[in-house]
């Protein structure tokens, strides 16, 4: 390589719910390996995103997937730094965990909203240039909870359970232009989600992981990273489990 030979700035990536855990992880991941990252935040920037050493900064753009007008707003910001997002990860999502017989309406719209209606909704804008351009990769965060279930979790369950037929059927529909769509099923993973749960449950969960342990938010970005690969790029309309075996089979 000369002095003269243009630098691949790398692809443009956008993570969705990119501020911590899941998200972060492979908002990183990603940086790591030269991309250009944007993720997304509800309220206030955590410093986090603002990179440490041997980091730079995450391009950080406020977006709430329930708000149409966020979500368009967002990705003309990302496209105005870096150019059409062309790899997604949508991994926004809330949980609002209580037993069916006490889980009101507000409780179930708003964990279907953020968790399915939010994914529609930034799929749906980054599509039309995926396709305009004939290549792109979207990969969403389902969870094992969508195929094993969860009891107190009806509303998240229905959510990450929707995410697969959402990403099967989307697959179909633009596989001809280039593009792949996929699903990452992550199982115990140490994050704040988790970490509110309590020892006692995370010990529960624990304990029911055939390998015996959680998963780290760099193993799951592991996986994303690889859906998003060239060497992924047969791979359309998959479900790749990252649950230590708790659910296989399903």
């Amino acid at each position: 390589m000369t002095a003269d030979t243009p630098v691949d700035p790398g692809p443009v990536v956008l993570v969705t719910g990119g501020s911590r855990g899941i998200g972060l992880g492979c908002a990183r991941r990603f940086q790591a390996d030269g991309a250009r990252v944007a993720v997304t935040y509800r309220s206030a920037p955590p410093e986090v995103l603002t990179g440490g050493p041997g980091t730079t900064d995450l391009l950080a753009v406020r977006c709430d997937v329930t708000v149409p007008e966020d979500v368009e707003t967002a990705f003309k910001e990302v496209e105005a730094a870096f150019g059409p997002v062309e790899v997604l990860v949508a991994n926004a999502g809330i949980t609002k965990d209580v037993l069916l017989l006490r889980m009101g309406e507000e409780a179930w719209h708003e964990v279907i909203d953020t968790n399915l209606t939010g994914v529609y909704r930034v799929v749906r804008r980054a599509v039309g240039p995926m396709v305009r351009a004939h290549a792109g990769r979207i990969i969403l965060i389902s969870s094992v909870v969508g195929l094993y279930g969860s009891p107190g979790q009806v509303n998240y369950a229905a959510a990450k359970a929707g995410l697969i037929g959402m990403a099967r059927s989307l697959a179909r529909e633009v596989g001809s232009r280039g593009i792949t769509v996929n699903v990452v099923a992550p199982g115990v993973v140490e994050t704040d989600m988790i970490a509110v749960l309590g020892d006692q449950r995370v010990e529960q969960l624990r304990s029911m992981v055939p390998l015996g342990r959680t998963a780290t938010p760099d193993e799951i970005a592991g996986a994303v990273r690889f859906l998003a690969s060239d060497d992924a790029a047969y791979v359309t309309g998959a479900i790749l489990p990252v649950d230590g075996g708790l659910a296989m089979g399903l």
